[in-house]
């Protein structure tokens, strides 16, 4: 099983939480699923699951989606990681970011969690942070608004007609760091936009 990646989009269970800027990271493993023409399935390690391939002879991908709140993500997580036999490496999580600007996807391995529970609790439970991250931007709250607020609210108007866009993009950026590596996927997508 050395060729399965761990694909752990976060976000927040339920029709509540299901547009906010918070669950852009379920949003891009629902793209990445619909581009196989494959459903989410109950798994035991309290998440939902594809089981799919990035393309056909290539590596087995693992779409999982936990049903669990954002800052309790690390047990489904590092439950699913250890189902499937999947080492930390290649368990790459997608989330929310807010230090980034919308519209906007970086890639990194390891680091801080920069604030982020999800991320945090990710690192905790699979014991090492030296996992592949692809944070999707959706910017600071302008003004005075709480953080924490903003990430539990809807995409804007304006960020509504791009975000079709930038989720493409970021199961664009997933598929590529599976396929050709990190490097290559942060040299196309850190660039900026033409």
């Amino acid at each position: 099983m050395a060729d399965t990646w761990l694909i752990v989009g976060l976000g927040n269970p339920g029709p509540r939480y299901e547009a906010t800027r918070h669950n852009v990271g379920q949003m891009v493993l629902d793209e990445l699923a619909a581009r196989r023409r494959e459903s989410f399935k109950a798994h035991k390690a309290n998440a939902r699951v594809v089981e799919t391939w990035l393309r056909p002879g290539a590596a087995k991908l693992v779409l999982a989606k936990p049903n669990s709140f954002m800052n309790v993500s690390g047990g489904p997580a590092s439950q699913l990681a250890r189902f499937y036999g999947t080492e930390a490496e290649r368990v790459v999580v997608v989330h929310d970011e807010l230090d980034i600007p919308f519209d906007t996807i970086k890639l990194k391995v390891g680091g801080g969690h920069g604030g982020h529970n999800g991320v945090r609790d990710i690192a905790k439970a699979l014991g090492t942070a030296d996992f592949p991250r692809v944070r999707v931007g959706i910017g600071r709250p302008a003004g005075r608004q709480d953080p924490a607020d903003w990430v539990l609210d809807p995409f804007g108007a304006a960020e509504r007609t791009t975000l079709p866009i930038l989720v493409s993009d970021a199961a664009d950026a997933v598929e590529m760091l599976i396929d050709e590596g990190l490097v290559a996927a942060q040299q196309r997508f850190h660039a900026p936009r033409a």
